[in-house]
């Protein structure tokens, strides 16, 4: 661009020249060339710390490695490369066979266990009968062992016949004791629920839930609406669930958003909200008006994490430009822009906005340029 300003003014002192037809002596020549000096030295130095360029930009996108829920084999991979995708369309399909086995295995076990847990209570009252047999058959042996004790003491048994009663008696009080402990053991079993449920079906209604879960994951489904780009996966391929293993790449089509790096020395005419003009190589001749978005609030270069060694001076060493995002308030649908199109952007602030318009000149002239270049 200072080129470009050093052959206007340069077009102009010669057009004035010959206009005027002012003669070229030692005291013409160097003052026109001194005033250029100073009048584009000062214009520039204004221009470019009040209204910022910069020649790194790119519109900036998102995408997801797509990675298997489950492992199997690929069986279907209805999508297209590089076809406009709905969320939830489905990307690829895994064979659900051994996942729908288990289902249905797990369904059996929760009906055998819930068919359980209804004896549960035909058990309890089995034994509260047989605690209450226990009852009579103590109460029974109670009083054989009293009415012999009353006989004893008046002679008519013997002390054996009185200690057979006795014996007796205890073995029948043992009996109850053993039924209610019985009886405890199944109100217990009864009892025993979580949520409402039986233990048991309660632990297979979770492995049921795990199941259909791994079930739902062999259909994967676009999270966003995008495309999925340099497809390769093919059906028979086996897709595991590892983070390093991607099938797909799937790159979101969210609100087009652009990010340039500009100089740190331009840092406080960089603010939200400031009109800014892009340039494509991809679209020579053309200028786009839009805005800034925001800075971002952190340079990478700087940064350092916790780790086993210390930081040197040689980390301080850097002079990161300043990254700020940006979006296009034009219609560029007409055109087409593969995501990750270079850009070139002119901020514009609020101070010296008289200076702006040469900054708007010269970024028309350089898209005039982008029709000009050679392959080495």
């Amino acid at each position: 661009m200072d080129l470009l300003l050093i052959l206007t003014y340069a077009a102009i002192c010669i057009t004035i020249f010959k206009v005027f037809k002012i003669p070229l002596n030692k005291w013409t020549v160097p003052t026109a060339v001194l005033g250029g000096v100073v009048l584009i030295g000062t214009l520039i130095l204004l221009m470019n710390y009040n209204h910022p360029f910069t020649q790194l930009g790119n519109q900036v996108f998102s995408s997801t490695p797509i990675v298997s829920g489950v492992r199997g084999r690929v069986i279907d991979v209805p999508v297209k490369p590089n076809q406009a995708l709905k969320k939830d369309d489905v990307l690829f399909k895994i064979d659900p066979i051994p996942y729908e086995a288990e289902v249905e295995k797990i369904k059996a076990q929760i009906k055998e266990a819930s068919q359980s847990a209804l004896g549960l209570e035909s058990e309890l009252q089995a034994e509260i009968a047989q605690e209450a047999q226990a009852v009579a058959e103590r109460d029974k042996a109670k009083r054989e062992f009293d009415r012999y004790r009353r006989g004893f003491e008046k002679g008519a048994f013997t002390e054996q016949q009185l200690d057979t009663r006795r014996q007796a008696y205890k073995a029948s009080q043992a009996a109850l004791e053993a039924a209610k402990a019985r009886v405890e053991l199944a109100q217990l079993s009864l009892d025993s629920e979580i949520g409402g449920e039986n233990t048991t079906v309660a632990r297979l209604l979770a492995e049921l839930r795990q199941a259909e879960f791994n079930l739902e994951q062999t259909v994967v489904y676009a999270p966003t609406d995008g495309f999925a780009t340099q497809l390769a996966l093919r059906p028979g391929v086996m897709a595991v669930p590892l983070p390093l293993a991607p099938v797909m790449t799937f790159v979101h089509t969210e609100d087009v958003i652009y990010a340039a790096a500009f100089r740190q020395n331009s840092l406080q005419r960089l603010q939200p909200g400031f009109e800014a003009e892009f340039l494509f190589r991809a679209i020579p001749g053309k200028v786009f008006k839009g805005e800034v978005i925001d800075v971002l609030p952190a340079i990478g270069e700087s940064q350092f994490q916790a780790r086993g060694s210390l930081v040197g001076t040689e980390a301080l060493r850097t002079s990161g430009r300043v990254f700020v995002t940006l979006r296009i308030n034009d219609d560029l649908s007409q055109y087409h822009l593969p995501l990750g199109t270079a850009v070139e952007v002119a901020v514009y602030s609020d101070q010296f906005s008289h200076v702006s318009i040469m900054r708007k000149v010269l970024i028309r002239m350089k898209s005039w340029q982008n029709y000009l270049y050679l392959d080495h």
